[in-house]
């Protein structure tokens, strides 16, 4: 019986044992790692030290026993957000005096120990560059409360992602990694699918809809007409739920977004009404009383029913035609300067974030007008500027801002980077956005947020194998916005740190090689949208090769000779335009800014080199690996198209001025060699991207279409001019 009962315990004892060790396993634990511990806890300590177990598993024996994390009340070499990181040999200490420092913190030591061993480890002190580093996400909620970019594939197929909390959740955990820490929603009116405003409640939108309608190419530049009959009497349900359960949904997106130091901002257009199907006689009218106070109690009850929401933000101009400066002001005052105010005082011991966008709109006034919200001290209240206009990858220096910011005095601005650009190909050319971001002017910096208005950055819906649901863009692209967030934290990153990246997510290639030839191919977008200058997105899109009709001055949008003849440069690209050059070739003058003919002579050297080293790059079985180099190549294609283009389009130019047929056979062979890498672009494109695409600024961009049209640049260059 003595035996017996010993037996039995000896079991229970090594099964407890047992359920131990898997329990450690679990856990990531095992004998070699260092113990793991922090003075704070948090859902931000948390992820923090999930990433750091992650990397030691996969690291050799560690050399130290320990690794903290201190919370510090005062550290009088660091600010919000920043951390430092010391290394004694056996103990590894990450301090921060918030916890948002201290994620960052055990970030980049996870990030250190995965790339480069634990016996590597850099002792740092580190502090936020830009304070508020965010996304512009144009987030098409419902039909019936449309983004300015509803009207697109884009829109259309992320709808439904908008409410799913998986695809927040990973979208969130992303944008922590790339060191953002706030999500801008933009709507032309969001207010019906978030809230129910008790004086208005028949306003608030039960389910989320989308519209079966068979849209049209282009609607209003101005995002007039998203609620015609047409449109919002054709819908589909695309979810069921109360206005209460997204309210729920949205308080819980909001929270996660804490737990990773992401704040969550509403910005609007104005003045827009849609949802709000004309009940209570809400209109669009400046001087409607009922309009006024609606707004004013909306967002008073945004702030009531979100008690994570950071701020809010507006635009006035899109829809306040004949209005003065001074009118759209007093309405944006009585309507979102009154509504904060009240909100202010409503909840004091809440802090808040006010922006107001500088677009139509005068900041001297602006200042004067809201004084009292500027006075509200759980208030903040900053600018934003649209700095690049349209296309960031244009210039690393830009010309709109001087006056703007000789006029806001001590206020600050978040600076928007609108990429208008790169959608369908993987970019990545750290050095460009490192001095980009270096020459933003840093003393009236609040901070930055960077997305499109011509895209919805949700899933991916333009791989072939993009599958159900797709990838994350932010995912797909993770380079790309890996790189914009985290220069924008820390614009001294090195070389050498993006390398180790890229060798870590693609262990079968030589990194180096692919940093180069990624980089190469990505300048192809600079170089020529710095040279070919459209300064908003319906001006000009690069991978398409078009705008809206009437800016490339004919019936398709296409981008032909002409309209690289007459298009000018970005002033502060240092390139010379081609009726500039051919003015200057006349006269035997000279100039020190980079001809047309060396822009096409750059272009090709950016676009062989990344070719060249394509070459020697295997991508093994790693499939995004190859999807990668896939990218790469195609953009290269698309350099040596533009190459020969503008180089053409120069001969065709200087043919018409000098009327020598020389230039005109050397239009002919450089437009004629532009056909061939077109059809090559188009080609590879192809291999992996649906299209035609419909977008809401370019209508189709239909590469196989435009083949048709850049064909027609060669008759354009045999056109012989009549005889004097």
């Amino acid at each position: 019986m003595q035996n017996d009962l010993m037996g039995t315990h000896v079991g229970y004892v090594l099964r407890c044992f047992s359920l131990l060790f898997a329990l450690l396993a679990g856990c990531g634990m095992s004998k070699d790692e260092p113990a793991i511990s922090a003075n704070v806890e948090g859902p931000q300590i948390d992820f923090a030290i999930e990433e750091l177990r992650r990397a030691l598993k996969v690291d050799g024996p560690s050399p130290f026993s320990k690794i903290l994390f201190q919370l510090s009340a005062e550290d009088e070499h660091l600010q919000a957000e920043g951390y430092s990181i010391r290394n004694d040999g056996s103990i590894l200490e990450v301090s921060a005096i918030d916890t948002a420092g201290l994620m960052y913190g055990g970030l980049e030591l996870a990030e250190q120990i995965r790339l480069f061993g634990s016996t590597e480890i850099k002792g740092t002190i580190r502090n936020p560059y830009m304070e508020m580093r965010g996304t512009k996400f144009n987030i098409p909620l419902d039909v019936r409360t449309p983004s300015y970019s509803h009207a697109s594939d884009a829109a259309q197929k992320n709808l439904p992602h908008m409410w799913d909390f998986e695809f927040w959740k990973a979208y969130i955990d992303a944008l922590a990694r790339y060191r953002y820490n706030f999500i801008s929603l933009w709507s032309l009116h969001p207010f019906p699918s978030l809230v129910k405003v008790p004086d208005y409640p028949n306003v608030a939108l039960d389910d989320v809809h989308r519209s079966t309608t068979k849209w049209e190419e282009y609607y209003s530049l101005g995002a007039i007409g998203l609620d015609t009959p047409e449109i919002l009497n054709n819908p589909e349900v695309v979810r069921r739920m109360s206005i209460e359960e997204k309210i729920a949904f949205w308080n819980k997106v909001m929270r996660y977004g804490k737990s990773r130091n992401v704040d969550f901002y509403f910005v609007t257009w104005n003045i827009f009404v849609n949802g709000t199907g004309g009940q209570y006689g809400i209109t669009t009218d400046a001087d409607n009383a009922v309009t006024k106070d609606y707004f004013r109690k909306s967002i008073l009850e945004l702030f009531r029913a979100y008690p994570d929401l950071a701020g809010i933000g507006l635009t006035t101009g899109e829809n306040m035609k004949g209005l003065s400066f001074e009118e759209k002001e007093d309405w944006a005052f009585d309507t979102y300067g009154m509504g904060m105010l009240d909100v202010a005082r409503e909840m004091p011991d809440r802090r808040f974030t006010f922006i107001h966008r500088q677009h139509q709109a005068d900041p001297q006034y602006i200042e004067q007008k809201f004084a009292p919200v500027l006075e509200q001290e759980n208030v903040e209240f900053i600018y934003s500027f649209k700095y690049a206009k349209a296309h960031v990858f244009s210039a690393t220096e830009q010309p709109y801002h001087d006056a703007f910011v000789q006029n806001i005095g001590s206020l600050k601005t978040i600076w928007t980077l609108r990429n208008d650009d790169a959608y369908f190909f993987r970019w990545g050319a750290p050095e460009f956005v490192r001095e980009f971001i270096q020459n933003i002017p840093y003393e009236v910096s609040k901070g930055v947020y960077y997305g499109s208005d011509q895209w919805i950055w949700g899933r991916d819906f333009t791989s072939r194998h993009a599958g159900d649901p797709g990838q994350l863009e932010v995912e797909k692209h993770w380079y790309h916005w890996m790189m914009w967030g985290r220069l924008s934290y820390n614009p001294t990153m090195a070389n050498d740190r993006f390398v180790a990246l890229l060798g870590d997510r693609f262990p079968e290639i030589d990194a180096d090689a692919l940093y180069r030839a990624w980089h190469a191919a990505s300048m192809v977008y600079p170089l020529t949208t710095g040279f070919h200058w459209g300064r908003v997105d319906f001006h000009w899109y690069i991978e398409g090769c078009r705008s809206r009709p009437e800016n490339a001055r004919n019936e398709t949008g296409f981008h032909d000779v002409e309209a690289f003849i007459f298009y000018p440069v970005h002033e502060k690209s240092g390139n010379q335009s081609i009726p500039e050059f051919v003015e200057m070739t006349l006269k035997r003058g000279s100039s020190d800014l980079r001809s047309p003919l060396e822009v096409s002579a750059q272009l090709h050297t950016t676009a062989d080199e990344a070719l060249a080293l394509l070459n020697d790059l295997d991508h093994g079985d790693n499939t995004e690996l190859l999807a990668t180099l896939r990218d790469i190549r195609t953009v290269a294609y698309m350099g040596k198209y533009y190459a020969h283009k503008i180089a053409g389009s120069t001969y065709v130019a200087l043919y018409r001025k000098t009327r020598d047929d020389q230039h005109r056979r050397q239009a002919i062979e450089e437009l004629t060699e532009a056909l061939d890498q077109w059809e090559r672009y188009v080609d590879a494109a192809l291999i992996q991207n649906h299209n035609p695409i419909w977008t809401n600024r370019v209508g189709h961009v239909d590469w196989a279409r435009t083949t048709e049209w850049v064909r027609q640049d060669i008759e354009i260059a045999k056109a012989k001019l009549p005889k004097n």
